[in-house]
This record gives structure tokens, C-alpha cells and sequence, in this order.
């Protein structure tokens, strides 16, 4: 029998056995699991056709490789939402060796019960749902220490330095597209598929990570830190397609996700309640402090930084004296324990500061040094014109035109300088402004 694959893969050697057995017995074994999804793991029997000699052939098939779709093994991660679902089931049915993947990341009131988060109880049954009906191996890591240890903590912890984090792409950063894809390698994956909309697609000196052909949907803001490295092996097959589509391919193949809301909250924060996480994290870590202008008076007190995020104006819970216009957060100053308030111009940025910087653009990133580029500051705004510079160890950005609003934590996504920005250049977290 194949041994319980349910294991914290920081140590591939716990589940090896498992590997070997998966590598070289198809044969076919299910675990009911409990129900919340956990320890699940199904296998089919192998085709004969998936068992051939590898092909002399040149031609490359859908994924870039020169073999047929029967000789070539993808391990697709799958969160247990369409679109996952749908990359795992048209790879299978294009007759790929398919196997899917589910991290079980967290597992806590709310959440798990949650129709529009991911990768708990309900998602790991659905993702195990659609491997039976097509009929391809399945199988559930228990990553939740490895989530909380990179995601929740650096979470709770860009708060409380007054940032604002995105967790999402912490997450793509180090659980899925590095810890992961280091178990689809050591599976003898030839590559890993996502359902993300993002275009990889080869260029003169290699493959290019490029924006959704549905704009509407791209998420290549999330997926900035993916490295050369990292996208020579991945593949994005919903890249091309629009969610209408998608949700079509579902209802035609019959899967059980056809319908299913897609993820809109933080995973682990289903209820939007982001402070209350931090309070379960770091348990009285919050400081009370002042509220005080552009000029240092004090115009109120605050519960601590954790609560505020640049460019709020509800719930400062200031008087009338402070004057008529509307007050803004313009800057958490975690340090002296302050937030700082002014009006709305006072939010407008035109230097961004960037930590962390990853560059998949042409050359070098020093070689990018004085670029015209295009940025993006927020997920749901447009790339804008902007300078890129490399110099004495600091990388910053000048935005041709300034923009309110933006705040340490977040990230500054570098796009190619052309109308339609279409090619993903890399990015960087935002360590100040001015």
C-alpha cells in the first residue's frame, strides 16, 4: 500500500517510500479521509500508453516538451475551485500524466467553512472530487505549519511595523512556487501547472511571463516574485482563455466546481477581519499611541498602528476641531508609535522605494538602471509610466505622474514600457515613499 502522503513536506524524505511507490506501482488505492478533506489520496490504474518509450520525435507538444502528451508528467496544483480544476481535467483529457496536488494550509472556524476562500476542508473534498471523475492520482500535503510560518506570522508582523502585506503573494512566493515545486520535482514531474491567468510564453532568450489575455481577471501582480528558475518549470494553461470559458469547459466536463464562487477573502481571513488574526498571533503586540498631523500636534489617541493602513479615512475617531476637510492616514510610523493624518493631497507619491526586487526582464537588472517602464502599484489599477532606477544599492521607481495612496508592504510590479504593458518584468516590496 501506498504510505500517507498527508505530511509536512519540509522533509521530502518522510513520504520517500510514498514517492517510489508513486514512481513505479500505479495501482489503484483511495484513503476515504475525514471530513474535512485530510489524508486523501487516490490513484488510478496507469495506461499502457503512459508507459512507452519516450519518443524520438521533435515536435514539441501543448507544453513545450518533445514528447507526447502520454510521456510527459504534470503535477498540477489544485486549490478545489474551478479554476484548478479545470487546468488538471483538459491536461488530463488532453491524455498528459496527471497528478494533482492539494496543500491543506490552515484549518480554523470560519475558514474552512468559507465558499469564497481556499485550500481547506470543503476545497481539498472538491479537488478530490474532480481527480476520481477524470480519474487521476490526487494527493494532500499538510502544510499548515509551513503557512503559518511564512504567510500568517510575516502576516501579522508587516501590521505591526505599520505595512500593509499581501499574503497572496507571500504565499505564491514561498509555499506554492517554491516549496511545492520542489515536491513536483522530486515526484519526476516534468513541470507544474497552475490555474492562474497569466501567459508564459517563450521568447529569443527564454520563456517571458506575460498578463492574462483576460485583463479583467490577470494576476500577474500576484505572481511578480516568480523567478527564471521558477518559470522555466511552471506552466499556466488558463493563461489564454477568459473565466467565461473557463466556467463553460466545467459545466461541458461535468465538474462539481462548475459553479462554485471564486475565492474573493484572504484564505485565512474569511471574514475581512485581518486584526483578528494578528490578535491570535501576536497576542497584545498592539500599542496604543497618538494621531497627529503633518505637524506633530496631537489630534487623538489610537488602539495601535496594527488598526490603520494608509489612505483610510473612516474610523479615526477624531473630533470636529480637526478641521472641515477630511483627514486621511498618510503614514504608520510604528517606531514612535504615531499615525500621521492630512488631506487627501498629502497622500500623493511619486518615489517608491523597493526591497526584494526580482527581475525577469531582459539583462540584468543593473542593466535596467535609468529604464522606462511601467508600474503597477495596486492590483486593480493600471500599469503606469514610470523610471526604473539601479544605483549604489538601492532600486526605487519615479512615477511620471504621482498617485495617492500607496504604502510600505504593498508591491510595485514592473511591466515593459509599451501601450498594452503586456510582459511581466518582476517587482519589489515597497519599503517607503515620497
Amino acid at each position: 500500500m501506498l504510505g500517507n502522503l498527508n505530511a509536512d513536506a519540509r522533509s521530502v524524505d518522510r513520504f520517500d517510500s510514498g514517492l517510489k511507490l508513486l514512481q513505479e506501482s500505479w495501482a489503484l488505492q483511495q484513503c476515504a479521509g475525514d471530513d474535512r478533506g485530510r489524508c486523501v489520496h487516490y490513484m488510478p490504474a496507469m495506461s499502457e500508453s503512459a508507459m512507452i518509450t519516450p519518443s524520438k520525435s521533435t515536435e514539441l507538444n501543448s507544453l513545450g516538451f518533445a514528447k507526447t502528451p502520454a510521456q510527459t508528467r504534470v503535477v498540477v496544483a489544485m486549490s478545489g475551485g474551478v479554476d484548478s480544476s479545470v487546468c488538471a481535467a483538459l491536461l488530463a483529457r488532453e491524455g498528459y500524466e496527471v497528478i494533482g496536488v492539494t496543500l491543506q494550509l490552515y484549518d480554523h472556524g470560519a475558514a474552512v467553512k468559507s465558499a469564497k476562500s481556499c485550500c481547506a476542508g470543503q476545497d481539498i473534498y472538491d479537488a478530490r472530487r474532480v481527480s476520481e471523475m477524470i480519474g487521476f492520482p490526487h494527493y494532500v500535503l499538510d502544510y499548515e505549519s509551513k503557512f503559518r510560518d511564512a504567510v500568517i506570522e510575516d502576516f501579522a508582523d508587516t501590521y505591526l511595523k505599520g505595512a500593509t502585506p499581501i499574503p497572496c503573494v507571500r504565499c505564491n512566493q514561498t509555499v506554492k512556487f517554491r516549496d511545492l515545486l520542489a515536491v513536483a520535482r522530486d515526484l519526476g514531474a516534468d513541470c507544474m501547472a497552475t490555474g492562474h491567468y497569466i501567459q508564459r510564453i517563450e521568447g529569443p532568450d527564454g520563456p517571458e511571463l506575460h498578463r492574462a489575455f483576460d485583463g479583467g481577471k490577470d494576476q500577474s501582480y500576484f505572481l511578480f516574485a516568480t523567478t527564471r528558475e521558477q518559470l522555466d518549470f511552471l506552466r499556466f494553461p488558463l493563461g489564454h482563455m477568459d473565466k467565461t470559458e473557463t466556467r463553460r469547459l466545467a459545466e461541458e466536463m461535468g465538474l462539481n466546481v462548475a459553479s462554485k464562487p471564486d475565492s474573493q477573502d484572504i484564505c485565512f481571513v474569511p471574514e475581512g477581519r485581518y486584526t483578528d488574526v494578528i490578535e491570535k498571533v501576536r497576542p497584545h503586540a498592539a500599542k496604543p499611541g497618538d494621531i497627529v498631523d503633518q505637524s506633530g500636534r496631537v489630534l487623538g489617541r489610537h488602539r495601535g498602528v496594527m488598526y490603520y493602513t494608509v489612505g483610510q479615512r473612516r474610523g479615526l475617531g477624531l473630533g470636529q476641531d480637526t478641521g472641515t476637510d477630511p483627514l486621511y492616514v498618510i503614514r504608520l510610523d510604528a517606531d514612535a508609535g504615531q499615525v500621521v493624518v492630512g488631506p487627501r493631497e498629502a497622500l500623493l507619491r511619486s518615489t517608491i522605494e523597493l526591497g526584494e526586487v526580482n527581475w525577469i526582464g531582459p539583462g540584468t537588472l543593473a542593466d535596467a538602471d535609468g529604464s522606462d517602464i511601467h508600474v503597477k502599484v495596486r492590483s486593480t489599477r493600471p500599469p503606469e509610466p514610470a523610471t526604473l532606477h539601479v544605483r549604489d544599492g538601492k532600486i526605487w521607481v519615479e512615477l511620471a505622474t504621482a498617485e495617492a495612496g500607496i504604502s510600505p508592504g504593498q508591491a510595485c510590479v514592473f511591466y515593459e514600457a509599451r501601450d498594452d504593458a503586456q510582459r511581466t518584468l518582476g517587482g519589489g516590496w515597497i519599503t517607503a515613499t515620497a
